[in-house]
């Protein structure tokens, strides 16, 4: 790992990528990483701890309503704080290297590859599913056909940032046209008058009542599903005019998905009960079989576009994450390297798929959303409750959009509500995830605040980076190819915006 910030005298040369993002692109990567597995997944996860149908629903509507609360306190620090890197950036610069270091470490390690390999395994559970209609995908193939998605969608984001955004584009659209799909055949359902599930009588009849900690459980499955909504800020250098795309994207994109989730989950009991859909092994598909008859097959194709968009989007993004942790020398600095001609952060995408294979192999899937899940609102409170520090500390700062404080007070309330009861519920999940952010600790001292390390150290690092460098074809700005010399590795001044410009 890098010594701490290394680089060359007489002051940084800032890394940069492409600014290439707007607006309609800015909403595709909002709605494309919300949507992607979740609505899919998570209806299941969220009826079975609320205990009737009626609690679920208010749950989509709730968990939507924290979403826009949290997207409006990030709008204010992605403008104050102009930074690549989301979360890890605005607590770095509020909290200081540990406190970023610490989500950096959780993130990279647990969060954004368990979001993909959960993801990835809901893409080829729904492709699989016609297959083997009557019984769960093998393990084998469910997990060979994830693996295959994965490393073709980190060869096209590692080959150009253009193809990944159109790929965002188009699947986003496909992905809201079958919600739109699902919607408009239980509006149909509901004109033809099967809505019993839906009366309030049975809407509201309780199999099991549900405990303040059933209650905090069925909402980190519900949250899972908005997991994403924050994940515009990690490209915010990449956004053209940032103080006025991010905000828009922001206000145009969750309400959209919270409208498609709760009356998606509205047509899902217009075709089902309760007991079916807690049974059913894809939801989707189910309300496919039994509604469109022939054109069922729709539905799990429909399904796997929507992960397909939702791995692109998750790789994109996560990959900005270790960019941008690898550039203020948290990470190694090769993750902090672009490919020379791509201008994409190839190191930082393969470090990504690699991590994400591995989680792949082990896990259930609902323990792996809870793990998470408490760890994503973890993160995400911190960073909220860094917007107070950050107005207490600089209160003259230029904020070009400024939320009343009732906004994160209110956010915060329910954060600390729902860690309190998801420990309280769940403490061998969430003391898990607490341990794997602890970790962190160790390594960030180890790793980043030990300045002097031997030389034997520093000389492995140096020709580990530069065996990288020419593997991923990635240079500094005086080298022509990779072939070419290239400075020291722990002298990292990268690509600059000028060189990438050209």
């Amino acid at each position: 790992m890098a010594g701490g910030e290394q680089r060359l005298p007489g002051g940084p040369e800032r890394v940069a990528l492409k600014k290439e993002i707007g607006l309609v692109s800015a909403c595709a990567i909002i709605i494309g990483n919300i949507i992607g597995s979740g609505i899919f997944i998570s209806p299941k996860g969220v009826l079975e701890h609320a205990g009737s149908v009626g609690l679920a629903l208010i749950i989509w509507v709730l968990g939507g309503g924290v979403a826009a609360l949290g997207s409006l306190c990030y709008a204010e620090l992605g403008v104050t704080i102009p930074k690549s890197g989301g979360d890890y950036s605005y607590v770095t610069e509020i909290f200081g290297g540990l406190a970023g270091f610490l989500l950096l470490w959780s993130a990279v390690l647990i969060m954004y590859p368990t979001s993909l390999a959960v993801i990835a395994l809901t893409f080829s559970n729904y492709v699989l599913q016609p297959v083997f209609p009557n019984c769960i995908p093998p393990y084998n193939a469910s997990r060979i056909l994830s693996m295959v998605c994965l490393l073709l969608l980190t060869w096209v984001n590692s080959s150009s940032v253009r193809w990944a955004t159109r790929i965002q584009d188009i699947f986003t659209a496909g992905k809201l046209l079958a919600l739109t799909l699902i919607i408009i055949v239980g509006f149909i359902q509901i004109f033809k008058g099967n809505y019993k599930e839906l009366t309030p009588s049975n809407a509201f009849r309780f199999w099991m009542t549900p405990s303040v900690g059933h209650l905090a459980l069925a909402f980190l499955q519900g949250s899972f599903a908005f997991s994403g909504w924050n994940f515009l800020n990690y490209v915010t250098e990449e956004l053209v005019d940032p103080r006025r795309n991010l905000p828009r994207a922001i206000f145009i994109s969750i309400p959209l998905v919270t409208f498609v989730y709760t009356f998606t989950n509205i047509a899902y009991f217009t075709a089902m009960s309760p007991q079916e859909l807690l049974s059913s092994n894809a939801v989707a598909v189910t309300f496919g079989e039994k509604l469109l008859g022939y054109f069922s097959w729709v539905m799990p194709v429909s399904v796997a576009l929507s992960t397909f968009g939702g791995i692109n989007g998750y790789l994109f993004t996560s990959s900005r994450l270790c960019f941008s942790g690898a550039r203020e020398g948290h990470l190694p600095s090769l993750l902090a390297m672009i490919h020379v001609k791509n201008c994409t952060p190839i190191p930082a995408l393969l470090i990504c798929c690699l991590a994400t294979l591995i989680i792949m192999l082990v896990g259930d899937t609902y323990t792996l959303i809870n793990y998470v899940s408490f760890i994503n609102y973890l993160c995400y409170g911190v960073t909220i409750i860094g917007l107070i520090v950050l107005r207490w500390k600089k209160p003259k700062i230029f904020r070009p959009i400024k939320v009343n404080l009732l906004i994160p007070i209110t956010y915060l309330a329910f954060w600390a509500f729902l860690l309190v009861f998801s420990l309280y519920s769940e403490p061998i999940v969430c003391g898990v995830g607490l341990i794997i952010i602890l970790t962190g600790v160790p390594v960030f001292f180890l790793g980043v605040y030990w300045r002097n390390k031997p030389k034997c150290v520093n000389r492995l690092i140096e020709s580990l980076t530069c065996w990288g460098q020419k593997l991923c074809f990635v240079v500094y700005p005086q080298c022509g190819s990779a072939e070419e010399e290239a400075p020291p590795a722990h002298s990292w001044r990268l690509v600059s915006e000028t060189a990438l410009r050209k």
